[in-house]
Parts: C-alpha cells; sequence; structure tokens
C-alpha cells in the first residue's frame, strides 16, 4: 500500500513539473569562447581549435584561400545544399561570400564547441520567427559536426534541409 501512494505521488509531482516545464528557456551563447576551446586532452583542445579557425577565417571572414589549411581535399559534405568537395565547396561559397576582416572570435552566437574523439561539434544559437505569431521570434540551436583526419576537417554534418 505504501508502494501504490509513493507511485501516485511521484506521479502527480512528475505531472506537475511537466505541466510547469513546458514553457521554452530561450538559447543563450556562452560569453567565454576561451573556455570553451580549452579541454584536458590536447588533441581534442587542438581539434577544437582547428574548427574554430577554420570557422572564423574561412566560413565567417570568407577567406576561402586558406580552405586548404583546414579542409581535406576529399571533404565529404552532408549538407544537402552544399557539394562534397573542398574544391566544391570553395566554388560554392565562392559565389556569394566575399573575403572580409577575419575576427578574434567567431561571431556567430556560439553555444558551446564539444570534441569526442575524432569529432567536434559547434552550437550555436538560432532564432527564428515564431509560426503561431510571426512578429515573435524564439530561439533554438543549430548544429555543426566536424569530423577531424590528419589534422584537417574531413567531414561535415548540419541539420539543414533541402533549399529550392
Amino acid at each position: 500500500m505504501n508502494l501504490h501512494r509513493l507511485v501516485l505521488l511521484l506521479s502527480i509531482a512528475a505531472c506537475s513539473w511537466a505541466g510547469s516545464a513546458r514553457a521554452q528557456l530561450p538559447v543563450t551563447p556562452a560569453p567565454d569562447h576561451a573556455a570553451l576551446l580549452s579541454s584536458p586532452d590536447p588533441r581534442l583542445e587542438q581539434n577544437k581549435r582547428l574548427v574554430y579557425d577554420f570557422w572564423r577565417e574561412v566560413f565567417e571572414a570568407g577567406h576561402l584561400e586558406l580552405a586548404d589549411k583546414y579542409m581535406t581535399e576529399d571533404y565529404l559534405q552532408h549538407n544537402p545544399n552544399v557539394p562534397t568537395g573542398r574544391a566544391a565547396f570553395v566554388e560554392f561559397f565562392g559565389r556569394f561570400k566575399k573575403p572580409g576582416p577575419i575576427q578574434p572570435k567567431v561571431s556567430a552566437p556560439l553555444v558551446s564547441i564539444t570534441a569526442d574523439g575524432d569529432l567536434v561539434v559547434l552550437a550555436f544559437v538560432r532564432q527564428l520567427p515564431d509560426p503561431k505569431d510571426p512578429a515573435k521570434k524564439y530561439t533554438t540551436t543549430w548544429f555543426d559536426m566536424f569530423r577531424i583526419a590528419n589534422g584537417k576537417i574531413a567531414e561535415h554534418w548540419d541539420p539543414a534541409e533541402k533549399q529550392p
């Protein structure tokens, strides 16, 4: 009998908690990128730095001439809108990305950098219009994952969907 009461009380508490936990918490960027880049494992720290610097210099600043410094020639791309291969990446982004100043920090609102084995994941704040009220915005998280091979980015994944 006591076990049944305990289960009932826990069920009521869980329902109460679930009801109050439905409001979304906004996704917020991390203020200290240096802390995100550190790791007790030097190889993981090196992989994080490689991806971070690639993002700043090549992707954000548009210095596509630096792609060979960061990417393998046979780079694999899993985003359905971007062709695979380093040369194809450079050609694709070269159509609309022009070189600009390289910033000391990633400009996009970075939430975290996670490294495990040969994988590095960048997580960013993404702000979108609320489908229930387009005048309002909400935040969610965008992820980019990279595989490192021999000190260069060899593969990339993200949650992108095909664009018209």
